[in-house]
């Protein structure tokens, strides 16, 4: 994310992005550069920060829209059919009186649904303030709120809730953490322990749309899972009936899925067949609690990985060596430019003083091996196996 993405506003009064101060700022030579190249740079690293509240809050004026939709279309069928009727006064006061007593409900629904959104527009706004306030002169503790938000993050994906909402209380960040986003998986991951899919297959309704936009398989893994518990019940005639049901309209797209699960009707839940056992066994239910993480987080954009782990990854793979034990598993940080370093002088070989290739295949700087062939008759000898060759058996190495 550009950090000149971060304008709250476009009036004359709305204040400078953090980017524009900054160079201002550094132009006037009032910020060290190193310190508004490391708030530059953290600002960058700021796009799910902003994009989970925005999700949430697109989320949240679609189920809105939805309610008033589905609501009014029942009203307006409702008037219409009573005007197709011969009612009589009592009957049509009685239906006036439904009706007026939906437009009550509809109207509260209305009433939280707009609370529910300023809430989350708040929410998108104080983020937004959060990244405008943040500035060289107060640059360690803007750090300091941004660990506490990636330690409530991990804490949140480790289902640490409760030790999640004290540190973000205690700090006063609720608006700078996902307490709320969390609090909507905690309760499908928590039915999925408990071998419950209806929460789960209850979310996948209210995503239809942007799962079937990502083509998720989630839904299907669940209806699958629903099926072979009836399976393991051994109540075949309700497991065919919902087969027929919940699992025929995926026939078209996972057919080979089908029917490997449709056979367990013959192989039962004590087959020792390794194939379809595996279909029985408790860590299906992992599978979905994972499969179900991921759907969750590319919903909100959010990375799979806590941040907490990114960092620290980032972090050891710079400091590799003075880490080596704890950072072994990772990548060596990332380098733009190759440097080669001549093992007889220790100099850095570039174009200026390129790369000789001996015909023992070692490699030396031309300075270093000038030397040595100044200093003995242009003969070279190789330092690390003693090879004794001219100068000029020497070939120029490609940089």
């Amino acid at each position: 994310m550009d950090v000149e993405a971060l304008r709250n506003g476009n009036s004359a009064t709305s204040p400078a992005p953090p980017s524009a101060a900054l160079l201002e700022a550094a132009a006037a030579g009032t910020a060290p550069s190193s310190k508004l190249n490391q708030l530059t740079e953290s600002l960058k690293l700021e796009h799910q920060f902003l994009r989970v509240p925005f999700e949430h809050y697109k989320k949240t004026i679609r189920a809105n829209h939805r309610t008033v939709e589905k609501e009014m279309s029942a009203v307006i069928s409702c008037v219409s059919d009573a005007a197709d009727r011969d009612l009589s006064r009592d009957d049509a006061v009685q239906h006036l009186n439904s009706l007026v007593s939906r437009l009550q409900g509809l109207k509260r629904k209305l009433e939280e649904g707009s609370r529910a959104e300023c809430l989350q527009a708040q929410r998108c706004k104080a983020r937004l303030d959060h990244l405008e306030s943040a500035d060289t002169e107060n640059l360690t503790e803007w750090n300091s709120t941004r660990l506490k938000r990636i330690l409530v993050d991990y804490m949140l994906r480790m289902s640490y809730y409760g030790t999640a909402v004290k540190l973000a209380e205690s700090s006063n960040i609720q608006d700078l953490v996902d307490l709320d986003v969390f609090h909507e998986a905690k309760k499908v991951i928590d039915a999925l322990q408990n071998k419950e899919v209806a929460p789960a297959l209850a979310w996948c309704a209210e995503n239809k749309s942007r799962l079937k936009k990502s083509k998720s398989k989630f839904e299907f893994q669940l209806r699958l899972q629903e099926f072979i518990e009836l399976v393991r019940a051994e109540n075949n005639m309700r497991a065919i009936t919902y087969a027929r049901k919940y699992l025929a309209p995926w026939g078209s797209t996972h057919m080979k899925e089908l029917q490997h699960v449709m056979a367990t009707l013959a192989f039962r839940s004590n087959t020792e067949c390794t194939t379809y056992k595996a279909l029985f066994e408790p860590k299906q239910w992992d599978y979905l609690m994972d499969q179900f993480k991921q759907e969750f987080c590319k919903l909100y954009g959010m990375t799979l990985e806590p941040l907490l782990n990114i960092y620290l990854q980032a972090g050891l793979s710079a400091l590799k060596t003075p880490f080596r034990k704890l950072a072994l598993p990772l990548p060596f940080s990332k380098q733009h430019h190759s440097k080669l370093v001549c093992y007889i002088t220790k100099e850095i070989m570039d174009t200026e003083n390129p790369p000789l290739v001996l015909p023992n295949g070692y490699v030396y700087s031309t300075k270093a091996l000038e030397e040595m062939a100044k200093k003995n008759n242009g003969k070279i000898t190789c330092p690390r196996t003693g090879l004794v060759c001219k100068y000029t058996d020497a070939v120029k190495a490609y940089i």
